[in-house]
């Protein structure tokens, strides 16, 4: 099952974030340090070519420290960018923005030339508690469900600079398979978009591999009984130690699929990243070759039917 959601709502964000890009020095994008790479906006990448750019890297004290080090040294290494972690409950992270922003534009500033930043990031990724925070009072809202902010809001954070807020918004199309899962998993798709079952099977495949250790721990497992497991079977072992249980001992597939995103959502499986650089340039030259591919087919099937067409002529 591939992972979209594009609401309508998005679409129009877009549309917003386009006209607005035209004024604004900098963008800031707002990216989950458990999953840095499927997090950043391949649209607002494209849209934004050739602005200085800031990526913050939040929730960093759920991810595993090593690994973002690794994408933070990925993101500085690009043109024109800049890249920060930040912690999700992070206080007055204002100043530390603000002189990033002010490095990568430092031809602007004063009451004249005041400095225009765009922020920008997926649904459920932390940005109006950060924007709250950045401002020390209360401006945007907050919520655990994606689309909570809805329109566009102007903040001024100093005398001489603008911080434009958006919705989250994602991408009409998540060619990385891989990566639309990892956003279902940290809560940034809406739960129509997504079957929670197939999302916990992949996310606890990728556990396995990488944090056995720390599902073990969780879940309170001697971590040789991991030793080996499928992720149906991961599954179903936390659904019995969690009391997840149907009549006739069935498990509830379900509701431990929930308990194991739920877990992961709010940092309790442990500092975890659900994918590495090397891993990323590996799915998405995958995602590439499949579209190829797909394309050709495609190509292959409008000339049979146009063959047809002129053989009944």
């Amino acid at each position: 099952m591939a992972i979209q959601w594009f609401p309508g709502h998005m679409n129009k964000a877009r549309k917003d974030v386009a006209e607005r890009l035209k004024d604004i020095d900098v963008v800031i994008e707002l990216l989950d340090a458990r999953l840095p790479a499927s997090s950043a906006n391949p649209m607002l990448a494209r849209m934004a070519k050739g602005k200085p750019r800031l990526m913050i890297l939040n929730k960093q004290d759920l991810a595993d420290p090593v690994v973002t080090e690794q994408w933070l040294a990925w993101y500085r290494a690009k043109k024109q960018t800049e890249a920060l972690g930040m912690d999700a409950g992070e206080r007055a992270p204002a100043q530390r923005l603000i002189a990033a922003c002010r490095a990568l534009a430092p031809t602007r500033g004063g009451l004249e030339k005041p400095l225009r930043v765009l922020i920008c990031g997926i649904p459920n990724v932390g940005k109006s508690t950060l924007i709250n925070s950045m401002s020390s009072r209360k401006i945007a809202k907050t919520g655990n469900m994606p689309g909570v902010t809805k329109n566009e809001q102007r903040i001024i954070l100093a005398d001489d600079f603008e911080l434009y807020d958006t919705p989250g918004m994602l991408w009409p199309k998540i060619e990385v398979e891989e990566g639309g899962y990892n956003l279902a998993a940290s809560g940034a798709v809406g739960r129509n978009a997504m079957d929670e079952e197939e999302v916990a099977l992949e996310l606890l495949k990728y556990l396995l591999v990488h944090y056995r250790s720390e599902l073990a721990a969780r879940y309170k497992f001697d971590e040789e009984a991991l030793e080996g497991a499928q992720d149906w079977q991961a599954l179903e072992l936390i659904g019995k130690r969690r009391g997840a249980v149907l009549s006739g001992g069935r498990i509830n597939m379900q509701k431990a699929a929930e308990i194991v995103l739920t877990d992961f959502r709010d940092g309790q499986t442990g500092r975890i990243t659900l994918e590495r650089p090397e891993e990323w340039a590996e799915w998405e030259k995958r995602a590439k070759i499949l579209a190829a591919e797909r394309a050709i087919l495609r190509e292959e099937k409008l000339k049979e039917k146009e063959g047809r067409k002129q053989g009944s002529r």
